[in-house]
């Protein structure tokens, strides 16, 4: 180092987790360098000095522990952000029974919009609510006779009322589409042929009510800063909605009102078509810099949710031995479009939540490895979540070249429910995250954050928590021997989610080279019990060297 280098910024940092996987990355008071907006060195604090010069800021948080900002390669930014604003959330715990879900609703008629009050509830609703079934269509026509009454519970299932269905044109003559954007839709029907108010992925079909231009913007704007920012998310591999909403997250990244850095995925055919899709540079002209906001890839989906029980499965769900759920994609189309988004550059990641679907998936692109050209490594989203038959799933994964993006959250989200959907071999089948870390899978968090998640979702120590201590939504412990420690937890949310996304080379790690994208925390994870993991608190948060949160 010449005199004439100093620093544009010097972090002073109690201790440093610098996620670099070796035995000498730095433990103890460290300081952290920064020209630009990145990391130019990470040296013992009283090594600093000749560093200072006249114009170096400095960050003393030498009372808190940095880490490099969090990697979330699975989200749904603009659906979630946009459901706490336009839905009433009568989620559980919050909402603990069907009463308190229809007095919920009741104190809220009043914010009814186009004729709809639509509720947000989680996914599994029917298991999390004290009754251990959904509110049913009798149930919410006592809410309101006149307004479509409807809850989302997760994004796969509805549960309408009398005037929502007659909204939706759903009655006993109904005939539904073959497809929609999620899976094959579905509409549950009594001894009589009429419809119960149980709909299954036809969220996209029902004619919601949407947010104004301006309620949309300043909704994504808040969901940015307090989902994710506030909770040291710093990249986010967004899982696009709606052209509009892309153009906003540009916009807001652009003008500097949204702090983040974000990998779009276009959603094929739900947000755009796949012509569209693989053409995007034509009608997509981004304000921000590459680093902050560009198209990454592709999202398509292969089969639907467990909770509408669509997920396509080798064997039958539990209580209907008929039912093996539903492909949504056939081998010559998975080949098609893997073939196009690969000769365009994107990298494709492809929803296959069954097993069945990951095998057909694994076959179709094995069929076509020799012609694939050179490019991003296919995704396949949530494999490793529910993990049947673990050598034939994960010699399928390596036949094909995919890489497995599971979410660990989902543990506590719905993992001690699966079994009575699926069968109770499922129990020890689930989220094997133990085994394939020994194995040399890359294993990632994500939160998939959209309609009816968790509350706090999008708080990596929630996911974090749930891979170590393997905890469900009732507090159980699923499959212990599974449990990873707390720092390979944190690998998998910082170098594991960069990798899903291909920017290992320039986030997910405290090392020089990289992007000064860190984060301080008020304790500890290393010196934390696991329980106590999801308390941390994110104090503060720096993106390319930049103070982003707190927001003042």
């Amino acid at each position: 180092m010449t005199e004439a280098v100093t620093a544009d910024t010097i972090v002073m940092a109690g201790q440093v987790l610098a996620m670099t996987g070796r035995a000498d990355e730095s433990q103890g008071p460290t300081a952290v360098v920064i020209n630009g907006d990145t990391i130019t060195a990470v040296i013992p604090a009283d090594e600093v000095g000749p560093w200072f010069g006249d114009h170096t800021t400095v960050l003393d948080w030498r009372d808190k522990v940095l880490m490099p900002g969090f990697v979330d390669p699975h989200a749904h930014t603009e659906v979630a952000s946009k459901a706490d604003r336009q839905m009433v959330d009568v989620r559980a715990p919050g909402c603990p029974d069907i009463p308190a879900v229809l007095a919920r609703l009741r104190s809220e008629l009043g914010s009814a919009r186009d004729g709809w009050l639509v509720g947000q509830a989680n996914l599994f609703y029917d298991q999390k609510l004290a009754e251990r079934r959904f509110p049913t269509r009798a149930e919410l026509d006592s809410v309101s006779t006149d307004l479509a009454v409807a809850i989302r519970a997760g994004g796969h299932l509805s549960i309408l009322n009398t005037r929502a269905l007659e909204r939706a044109g759903i009655d006993a003559d109904y005939q539904a589409v073959d497809y929609s954007v999620t899976g094959k839709p579905s509409v549950h029907r009594d001894a009589s042929g009429a419809p119960t108010g149980v709909v299954t992925e036809m969220d996209a079909l029902l004619g919601f009510p949407g947010l104004t231009h301006e309620e949309t913007a300043r909704a994504l704007e808040t969901g940015i800063a307090d989902l994710f920012t506030a909770n040291g998310v710093t990249t986010i591999g967004e899982i696009s909605d709606s052209v509009d909403g892309l153009r906003m997250f540009d916009a807001g990244i652009a003008a500097g009102r949204i702090s983040t850095r974000m990998l779009v995925y276009l959603w094929a055919p739900g947000t755009v078509g796949l012509d569209e899709a693989v053409s995007h540079a034509d009608w997509l002209s981004p304000r921000s810099t590459p680093d902050r906001f560009a198209i990454r890839g592709v999202k398509v989906f292969a089969d639907g949710g467990y909770s509408a029980k669509r997920a396509a499965l080798t064997r039958p769900y539990a209580d209907d031995c008929h039912s093996h759920g539903e492909l949504a994609l056939s081998p010559e189309e998975i080949a098609d479009i893997a073939l196009r988004t690969r000769r365009a550059g994107l990298q494709l990641a492809i929803h296959a939540n069954g097993d069945r679907a990951q095998l057909s998936v694994c076959e179709a692109l094995a069929d076509i490895a020799d012609r694939l050209p050179p490019g991003p490594t296919i995704r396949i989203e949530h494999a490793g979540n529910f993990v049947p038959d673990y050598e034939k799933l994960s010699a399928a994964w390596t036949t094909a070249g995919i890489m497995p993006v599971p979410q660990p959250v989902f543990l506590y989200n719905f993992g001690e429910f699966i079994p009575g959907y699926v069968g109770e071999y499922a129990q020890d089948r689930q989220f094997p995250f133990r085994r394939m870390l020994d194995d040399g899978w890359n294993v990632s968090g994500s939160s998939d954050v959209w309609v009816g998640s968790e509350i706090g979702q999008t708080n990596p120590f929630l996911s974090i928590a749930s891979a170590v201590g393997r905890w469900t939504f009732h507090h159980e412990v699923m499959s212990p021997d599974q449990s990873v420690s707390i720092y390979e937890a944190l690998r998998m949310h910082t170098v594991g989610g960069a990798t899903v996304l291909g920017v290992q080379d320039s986030r997910g790690t405290v090392e020089p080279g990289k992007l000064a994208d860190l984060i301080a925390l008020d304790r500890n994870p290393l010196e934390t019990q696991p329980e106590a993991l999801r308390d941390i608190s994110v104090s503060d948060v720096l993106l390319g060297g930049t103070q982003v949160h707190p927001r003042s």
